[in-house]
Formats: structure tokens, sequence, C-alpha cells
């Protein structure tokens, strides 16, 4: 078997997609509490060729990872470095612990500590950027805690069970980050 192992941490891995993961990932796309925190739209199934439509045709700014544990071999999530303009040296940054039993044991941390790396030592990249919703008081004390500036508020951007949410923007730039 092809080592698909691209970024490394201690309990974590970060490489290509292999062709069993798009049942898991059409799972995931199909499940509401997994993508209320990813995506504004309403969930929508995905069919298996828009998946691998999806995993196939990634564009020239686009960098996606599958999100591995180590000892198990398991797909738990992916990670990507996305929209990067390269001219300004900037780009997106999105992570997503898409099996419920990993959420809370760190290992978001830790794809993160990996793709900052990637995107600031082997990219050269100099700015970082995501967003947030602001239910998601997880993710933003995890984005906070790597060094992420809180840099404008969406206000009311989306509307979940008939209450408005913002939508908050961060930033890391490269001389802010601590390795």
């Amino acid at each position: 078997m092809i080592n698909s192992t691209i970024l490394s941490g201690k309990r974590i891995l970060l490489g290509w997609f292999i062709e069993d993961d798009i049942k898991k990932i059409i799972q995931w796309r199909a499940d509401e509490k997994i993508m209320r925190n990813l995506d504004a739209l309403p969930v929508k199934p995905k069919q298996e060729m828009e998946i691998k439509k999806w995993l196939d045709e990634c564009p020239q700014d686009t960098f996606r990872f599958s999100l591995r544990l180590k000892e198990a071999n398991k797909l738990i999530g992916y990670a990507e470095l996305n929209g990067i303009l390269w001219p300004h040296r900037t780009g997106w940054i999105t992570i997503a612990i898409a099996e419920e039993a990993e959420w809370g044991k760190g290992y978001g941390k830790e794809a993160m500590q990996c793709l900052i790396r990637y995107a600031f030592m082997e990219l050269n990249l100099y700015r970082l950027q995501l967003t947030v919703f602001s239910y998601n008081t997880r993710a933003k004390t995890l984005y906070e805690s790597l060094g992420f500036q809180r840099e404008g508020c969406y206000r009311e951007f989306l509307e979940r069970d008939g209450k408005r949410h913002d939508m908050f923007l961060y930033g890391l730039l490269r001389k802010e980050w601590k390795e």
C-alpha cells in the first residue's frame, strides 16, 4: 500500500483521500449536527459523484487533506487550505472533525497546528483566515488558543432554529504565529 500521509502529528495524519472514504463523507454531509458548524446552507444529501468531483477536482489554490487517527488509521474528518491568493500569500483554512465520538479530544488542535505549520513553512503563506459561527464555542476557543485574532463580525449572518447568529472572521499572521 502506498503511504498516503503528507503531514503528521503525534496522534493524527493528514494525507490523501482513498476511494473507501467517499461513503463516510456522504454520511457526514447528510448529518445535520455536523454540518450546522461547517456550512450556512441547510443540509442537503450529496451523491457519490458530487463527493468524487469534490475530491478529484482540487483547484490550484486548494490543498485538501483527509484527517486520520494515526494508530487506527481511522478517517475522522478533513482539513483544507483554499482560496489562496498567491501574490498576497493569503489563504483560508478549514478543519472538520466529523466523527462526533472524537470531538473534544484535541485532534482538531493537532490537525490545525500541522496545517498552519505547512501553510507558513512550506507554502510560504503570510496570512491565514477563517470564519466561524458565533454558536460554535469550541471552535472559537480552539482558534483563539492557536493565536487567531477575531477581526470582524458578519452580524446576524444566518438563522438557525428561529434565532439569528453572527459569523466571525478570524485571522492569523505569520509574524504572530508561535510554533
